[in-house]
């Protein structure tokens, strides 16, 4: 049986969620998978960083940043520099990376990622931006360390979208997609049509965590146009970075809008869209207007919902309903069984 040491890059609400998720699922881990696991060290930007072989004491570990205290007094061994010299001492098997988004360069994500690979871990993140930034390079790199980088939760959380045409999908071709990848946007469209402000619906989403750290990458429409990328780069084989995107968000959408499309029996939402054109990709984020009659209409709330073109298949759709924290830390984990079974 295998006894993996597993860090962490970053321990917000998805973090936490690994962590417990984890440790819920840590017997059918041994039995099914044969493996165990400690984890050994977390590094984030607000608590500082901890490492300790023999395993950290979650339960205290994770009291300590719920109450926003440093977790620098479980840290074991020679004072670290920073995020990059945790990484390098701490001799792990797996590193999870889950720090914020930049949408403009990938970093500091990819530069974690690429040294955990130099130093023989397998890399797991649900950070879009190393995965539209430098994919094929991580992914070579990992290849010549016979590691694996995964990636499956930097879109739509844990659903399958990734390891669906890595696997299930085999020599199949994507002409296109079309979808909502926003879900924040979403909801925020979802609570001004019942009469919320644009600014209180804004407000009650950064309650609820559902916002990215920085609430215009959601209301912009960024997270949405670098989710696009992230598609065209992996499964498409046509890398895109966001500023090639026909991009919009939802700051013009307007109280008079919405009624006037609920008078029509339609309803707005921001819709992304991606088509291949021989050798190119045309994609963008828009706000539309859609009616019942489009698979659009009914995706409420945070929910989430993209549709497939493809040569065999003409239409391949996947919802995924209502996600939460738990949800990404699905997908991270499907990512860590899936490195250990080399899949």
């Amino acid at each position: 049986m295998s006894n993996l040491s597993l860090i962490f890059i970053g321990f917000g609400n998805v973090g936490q969620a690994l962590a417990e998720l984890l440790e819920c699922k840590r017997n059918l881990l041994k039995d099914t998978y044969n493996f165990n696991f400690h984890i050994t060290g977390i590094a984030t930007g607000r608590h500082g960083m901890a490492l300790d072989p023999v395993g950290l004491p979650m339960d205290r570990v994770v009291a300590a940043v719920k109450s926003g205290e440093t977790i620098e007094s479980f840290h074991k061994g020679s004072p670290l520099l920073d995020t990059f010299d945790f990484i390098r001492h701490s001799n792990a098997n797996v590193m999870f990376e889950n720090s914020p988004v930049n949408h403009k360069t990938g970093q500091p994500a990819t530069d974690h990622l690429r040294t955990a690979l130099e130093f023989g871990m397998h890399a797991i993140t649900a950070n879009k931006g190393p995965v539209v930034h430098a994919y094929r390079e991580l992914m070579d790199m990992a290849q010549k360390q016979g590691k694996r980088f995964l990636f499956e939760s930097s879109v739509m959380d844990g659903a399958p979208i990734f390891s669906l045409f890595r696997g299930p999908l085999p020599a199949i071709e994507l002409q296109g997609f079309s979808g909502i990848l926003n879900s924040c946007t979403n909801l925020l469209l979802g609570l001004m049509e019942e009469g919320k402000s644009f600014e209180d619906a804004v407000a009650y989403a950064q309650s609820v965590g559902i916002t990215e750290t920085d609430p215009s990458a959601d209301i912009d429409g960024w997270d949405a146009a670098i989710k696009v990328c992230a598609l065209s780069t992996v499964i498409m084989g046509i890398p895109l970075k966001p500023d090639q995107i026909e991009r919009e968000g939802i700051r013009s959408i307007t109280p008079q809008m919405l009624r006037e499309a609920k008078a029509a029996g339609e309803r707005w939402k921001l819709v992304c869209n991606a088509h291949r054109e021989i050798d190119k990709v045309t994609a963008s984020v828009k706000l539309q207007r859609v009616g019942p009659n489009s698979p659009l209409f009914s995706i409420n709330g945070t929910s989430s919902f993209v549709q497939f073109e493809t040569d065999v298949l003409p239409s391949l759709g996947i919802v995924e309903g209502s996600p939460g924290p738990a949800t990404t830390a699905y997908g991270l984990l499907a990512d860590l069984i899936n490195a250990v079974r080399g899949q």
